[in-house]
């Protein structure tokens, strides 16, 4: 029943994110300063995950392929292959899950129970909009640069480790991220991305909104908002990668 309870609030406060405006130009800065907090400040945190773990990618690949009858390049292949559709878009959500979607918890929780939420309500402004809509939008437009950054950093980060390990030359791993490459595979790791960004950003928010109590309550909303997220991001990239993939 309480979770039943809790859909039906969350419904109710994505209704009051974007259906009750204020002005629009009101909402501008805020985007841009968003950006800047969840998204710029992201991409040294993404860009050291995304080398290691191409490097671990190629590795890995190279390992399970010691069948001599296999050519070289098909560890390019697999690695560009395994990074697009699933590591990227996937493990960096989750890790951005933590960083960001902790923060957008903590900081509406704190608004909250020191009732900053309360006065923008008695001054008429729709706080759930005012707080929320920004960072929504912010992070649905930088996040999908993020994952295709990490992409990328992932394939220099396999690059380096077939290299300088030997076990893929430069030649034989440029032939395989090349081979056969299908553009709707980056495109599905970038919706998939957005519907991510989505969850992450109102999710969180959502469990910062409704804190009740003091400090220890947003601790706990952060908590909670992290781990719901990171439960919906698993069961969504399940459904989808069915229902495009499948």
């Amino acid at each position: 029943m309480d979770f039943l309870i809790a859909i039906g609030q969350y419904i109710l406060f994505l209704k009051s994110v974007f259906f009750k405006l204020e002005k629009k130009r009101i909402y501008y800065s805020r985007i841009i300063d968003e950006i800047n907090i969840l998204g710029m400040s992201s991409i040294g945190f993404v860009a050291f995950i995304s080398v290691f773990v191409g490097a671990v990618v190629t590795l890995q690949v190279a390992y399970n392929m010691e069948n001599p009858l296999l050519p070289t390049y098909l560890i390019g292949l697999s690695s560009r292959d395994s990074l697009i559709l699933e590591f990227s878009p996937t493990m960096i959500s989750l890790v951005l899950a933590g960083k960001i979607g902790s923060h957008i918890a903590s900081s509406i929780g704190t608004m909250r129970v020191t009732e900053q939420i309360d006065a923008m309500d008695v001054m008429g402004i729709n706080s759930a909009s005012y707080l929320v809509l920004p960072k929504v939008v912010a992070t649905i437009l930088i996040n999908p640069f993020l994952i295709i950054l990490s992409i990328a950093l992932g394939l220099v980060g396999g690059w380096l480790a077939g290299d300088l390990t030997g076990i893929c030359p430069t030649e034989d791993y440029l032939l395989g991220i090349q081979y056969q490459f299908i553009p709707f595979n980056l495109a599905y790791a970038i919706i998939k991305t957005i519907i991510f960004a989505f969850i992450i950003t109102t999710v969180c928010a959502f469990f910062g909104y409704t804190t009740k109590g003091g400090a220890l309550e947003v601790g706990q909303a952060s908590t909670q908002g992290v781990v719901y997220t990171s439960i919906l991001i698993i069961i969504c990239n399940y459904l989808i990668t069915n229902l495009m993939l499948g």
